[in-house]
């Protein structure tokens, strides 16, 4: 798993006092920053090799400006050519968002996905998320 802390700003607040529904998806893209440096650990675009194709974002609850934030981020799946990301968002101890997020090993000088080496695939490995067994 991996865990950022942000911070929200008051110009990510909109007229109702609470964060803008537009910010969580960049702030949980904050979170995959772990993910983005498996595949390119300098981070350089010039070979950036993850292409988000899908994403989907569940609002649980509100969040607000002065209280951090705290996003925990997973692996959910590991195919041949993609991968699919886990997260959640929370804030005084409580879960307000929860992600999904597909991406693809993407060559752009090629323009065409690729496998992802074993190499990367044991270290995507090691961030997989569990579901939490049911008490009973």
């Amino acid at each position: 798993m991996f865990e950022t802390v942000i911070e929200p700003r008051v110009c990510e607040t909109d007229g109702v006092g609470h964060i803008n529904n537009t910010t969580i998806p960049i702030w949980f893209e904050s979170g995959r920053q772990g993910i983005f440096r498996i595949f390119n650990p300098d981070l350089s675009f010039k070979d950036w090799r993850c292409v988000i194709i899908k994403m989907n974002v569940e609002y649980i609850a509100q969040l607000y400006y002065g209280q951090p934030v705290k996003i925990r981020t997973w692996i959910s799946r590991i195919g041949n050519s993609s991968f699919e990301v886990y997260e959640e968002m929370e804030q005084e101890g409580q879960i307000c968002a929860k992600g999904n997020s597909t991406y693809v090993n993407f060559n752009r000088h090629t323009q065409r996905s690729e496998s992802i080496s074993a190499p990367i695939k044991n270290k995507l490995q090691e961030h997989f998320y569990e579901e939490p067994k049911e008490k009973g």
